[in-house]
Formats: C-alpha cells, structure tokens, sequence
C-alpha cells in the first residue's frame, strides 16, 4: 500500500482532518502508565504529535518513506521505516521490546495492514495489564456532504478500490478486534465519533484527490473516468456549499473507533 501514498505524501500531509485532542486525553486516561506509546502506520503524524502530549516517547513508523519524509517533527517522537519484510520478532523489538507499551494507536490505516501478524505484535509490545490498543478511520461520509462524496464518488470509484480498503468504507463493522472492550466500541458495532473541521472548498478537493480510491484508479489506467467523476461531483457540493468556495465551512468527519486491552 506504500506506493498509494508516495506520490501525494506532500499533499497529503496538508489535506487530512487534524484528530480532536479530546480523543487523546480520552485514550491516555485509559492507560495505566504515560511512558511509551506507538502510533503504527503513522503517515504524516499528526496523531503521533497528539500521542507525545500524553506519553514521554513516541515511536512512529509508516511502510511508507514518502509520508514519512513529509512527517511532523516532535522533539518526543522518534519516525521509523518499517519494510514490509520485517518479522514479528523485529517488529516487537522496534517499538520496545515486549511488554513496553502503554498505547498503540492506529489512526485510518489498520486495514492496510497484515493484521494477524500486528495484532500479535501488538498483544507482546502491550504492557499487561494496563496496555489498550485504539484504531479508528474515517471515509468519504462526510456531512453535510455525504450524499454527494460517499453515495455518488464512492459509488463510481468502487470497481476500482483496493479490496482493503472496503473494512473503511464500511465503519471497520468487519474487522476483527480480539481485545477486551473498554466502552469505546467493540468488535462488529465501533464507537461513532466525529472530526469537526473547518475547510475550503479547495481543501475537501484536495482530501478527495489525495484519497487511496482515487489514487489506484489512476493507477489503473482509469485516470480520466475518475476526473470526469470527481469534476462533477465536485460541482455539485460547490452548488451546495452556500457559500463563496474560498470561505471555510464546518464540516463533520463520521469517524468510527474501536478500543481495547489484550486478553490475558
């Protein structure tokens, strides 16, 4: 999935809804210790830059090197590659070592990864007790626009998703979470929580032409179908945003979370 996000790991990095610090405050008071902390698949960073309010040290690491490059510097969090060859074993020993961790964040990226061998890396590098994993992702539902962006772009750009990133586009009601519930979502039913933000029109283009379904479309030849689809749909929040295009407009993210501790 790296290759999805290289070539618009710039832009990206600027086009991403900023997650509410309230989360963090949230998942931190989970936690038994504020020592160490993970945030897996890390992209630009901007979770792992909340994550350092919270925790002494922050390991942050992406299979991309583009996002990476693009990342966030915190004097509390440390970026690392993580090649998709690495093995459990040396997967453990980079976030920590085993039982080291107080909180592992996967913030909208989860469903690229292998996810039996992060889950076991996960319960090892989890302290016990008092260890919690956090996923949680967002999709084109986006209010007051969904209709447009999740019925209309989705629905034409859909033949040509990555299959993975249909757990996303479906709430993450499919993925599987074997940890223990701590009242933030459980496997098959996550916690609906929202990311309100404030943009420009050209902002949400900019979140739509950054997004991996447009980016595999590209890829697959399929370049000017997709241009054609995003023009039109952006035409039509243009005529209702209400607004000249250049004003900021509060918009909702319905963002979905899941939380949980390993099972002993």
């Amino acid at each position: 999935m790296a290759g999805l996000y290289e070539k618009p790991s710039e832009t990206y990095a600027k086009k991403r809804p900023r997650y509410p610090k309230e989360w963090f405050s949230m998942l931190a008071g989970l936690t038994a210790g504020h020592h160490r902390a993970w945030d897996a698949g890390c992209g630009s960073g901007q979770a792992a830059i909340s994550m350092a309010e919270h925790y002494e040290s922050v390991v942050a690491t992406d299979v991309s090197e583009g996002q990476l490059r693009n990342a966030i510097a915190h004097p509390r969090v440390r970026y690392a590659h993580t090649p998709e060859h690495l093995t459990e074993d040396e997967l453990v020993a980079m976030v920590g070592g085993e039982g080291s961790l107080d909180l592992i964040v996967v913030a909208t990226s989860i469903h690229w990864f292998d996810i039996p061998l992060f889950y076991a890396v996960a319960n090892r590098a989890l302290k016990k007790p008092g260890g919690l994993l956090a996923v949680w992702g967002y999709n084109y539902e986006i209010h007051p626009f969904e209709e447009a962006l999740h019925g209309q772009l989705y629905g034409a750009l859909r033949p040509y998703q990555d299959p993975r990133a249909r757990l996303a586009m479906e709430r993450y009601r499919a993925l599987p979470f074997p940890f223990e519930p701590v009242g933030v979502g459980a496997e098959g039913a996550p916690a609906d929580v929202d990311i309100e933000v404030e943009m420009t029109l050209e902002d949400l283009a900019g979140f739509v032409m950054t997004g991996s379904v447009v980016t595999t479309a590209r890829e697959k030849g399929a370049g000017e179908e997709m241009e054609a689809v995003v023009r039109d749909v952006m035409k039509r929040v243009e005529e209702e945003w209400g607004d000249a295009p250049t004003v900021p407009k509060k918009l909702a993210f319905k963002a979905f979370m899941l939380a949980g501790r390993p099972k002993c």
